[in-house]
């Protein structure tokens, strides 16, 4: 086998330790520049604030630090207009900013990297661009939340089945089921921003390792680009993911929750169960069956989790045995958090769209609430209430179920004397808590499911988001 051709020259930015050039294979092998240019915008915003630190220093001049920023304004706008020349040669998106700023200003473009490795540049990058990430799920997250919020407040008096097991249970309000959704994702906004705190720490300065001899002050760099203070320790900053790590953590219970919804709502549209209807923009038909209505976004949603939950044992795989300091694996950290991101934003965009457009189909959740026997419980606390053991409540109750099986008669059917057949304490009274109405509306705590309950969590749930909001 003939070897692999080998690059003109060594790479400008190490090769002058080496005496032939890179093989071609491995040039590309080792680049990382066709998914790290995503970072382009926030090297520069990294690069900007170090050169002005650098100045404020002593280490680099004033007109040499506003060539580089007039150079940098430069490069920034060719990228945003798509007209930058990208090149797997140059590596990587920092060395293509570089060698181009060098293009523009000459020599001065190489002070740039006076005092910093690419080691703690590209550490500084990935946290620019994931905070301002961060920022924008966090958003879509609270749309999320106010349209299940709304969207409960408008269903606090619309009575379904309760299930556990999938079995019918106990009646509740979709108003109520919609806000236990809401108190996932409420969960998940305080992981993303209680993460978003450990993402605000600056690597800059750290170097390849040991930091640097120059005169640098960190806290300048960290005031500038908005961190709350600088990383304490050189060997972590450059090596650390855990910040990577722990936002695909916080994205995998995310989806595990969306998955959930998504899950219900695939049933909730099945003839089956034909609790609500989804938009027709939310859905699309079959090939063959024109009578079919697919519920694709949250069976997509539903799809997309498994692969958030592989980036996740990716980056712990990734991490797992790298000694201290900085070692190349960390390359392969960018491209599941860049799909992480993706996947994250697009998911909660296409559920922030849809559930408020939900719209119940109220006599059916009425009339499978009334199925199965979901006012059990009600009939054994009226017994308990009584007088009688909560252990002999529970037999009658199963009895009297048998009985309305046979006969093919819920409890709330049943005449005074059929129930007379299993306790004689029942009383006239009995058929307050054996309809669905007075069973929600019995639990009327906080927490419970009563429609005024329902209504005050919204309300709760709503400032709550307010103030969370606020904290971000």
């Amino acid at each position: 086998m003939s070897p692999s051709p080998t690059s003109n020259s060594t790479n400008q930015s190490w090769g002058g330790r080496f005496n032939e050039p890179t093989d071609a294979f491995v040039e590309r092998f080792t680049a990382s520049v066709d998914f790290d240019r995503r970072l382009a915008l926030h090297d520069i915003q990294g690069s900007v604030a170090h050169a002005t630190m650098l100045a404020r220093v002593g280490v680099l001049t004033d007109d040499e630090r506003d060539a580089i920023i007039a150079g940098l304004g430069k490069i920034r706008d060719e990228i945003e207009r798509g007209e930058f020349a990208w090149s797997v040669k140059l590596e990587d998106v920092h060395m293509n900013i570089e060698a181009r700023l060098t293009e523009e200003i000459g020599v001065t473009g190489k002070k740039l990297h006076t005092g910093r490795s690419r080691n703690d540049q590209v550490a500084t990058d990935i946290r620019l661009f994931l905070r301002d990430e961060i920022d924008l799920v966090a958003g879509e997250l609270a749309r999320l939340r106010e349209g299940l919020i709304e969207l409960a407040e408008r269903e606090a008096d619309t009575i379904m089945p309760g299930f556990t097991h999938l079995q019918t249970a106990q009646p509740v309000t979709f108003g109520h089921h919609l806000l236990a959704w809401q108190e996932m994702l409420a969960r998940d906004h305080e992981r993303l921003l209680d993460c978003r705190r450990r993402v605000n720490v600056l690597p800059l300065g750290a170097a390849a390792l040991a930091g640097t001899t120059y005169p640098i002050d960190r806290h300048v760099t960290a005031e500038l680009l908005g961190f709350a203070r600088p990383a304490e320790n050189s060997l972590d900053a450059v090596s650390d993911r855990d910040f990577a790590i722990e936002f695909t953590a916080f994205a995998s219970l995310l989806m595990m929750h969306l998955s959930r919804m998504s899950e219900e709502l695939v049933l909730w549209t099945s003839a089956q169960f034909d609790f609500i209807d989804l938009p027709d923009r939310f859905c699309t038909g079959s090939s063959i069956m024109p009578q079919k209505k697919n519920p694709d976004v949250p069976e997509l949603v539903r799809g997309k989790t498994g692969r958030v939950y592989g980036h996740l044992m990716g980056l712990l795989t990734l991490m797992k045995s790298q000694p201290l300091a900085y070692n190349k694996d960390n390359q392969e950290d960018k491209e599941p958090l860049f799909d992480t991101l993706d996947t994250v934003k697009d998911c909660l965009k296409a559920f922030a769209d849809m559930v408020p457009a939900i719209e119940a189909r109220k006599a059916n959740m009425l009339e499978a609430a009334r199925r199965g026997f979901s006012t059990a419980t009600d009939l054994a606390d009226y017994l308990v209430r009584r007088g009688v053991a909560f252990r002999d409540a529970h037999e009658i109750v199963g009895q009297s179920v048998a009985y309305g099986l046979r006969h093919e008669k819920d409890l709330s059917e049943m005449s005074l004397e059929e129930l007379h057949q299993f306790s004689d304490v029942i009383e006239a009274d009995v058929f307050e808590v054996l309809t669905l109405e007075g069973s929600v509306a019995a639990r009327n705590h906080i927490g419970g499911t009563a429609p005024d309950q329902v209504r005050a969590a919204a309300s709760r749930a709503r400032e709550a988001l307010t103030a969370l909001g606020g904290a971000a």
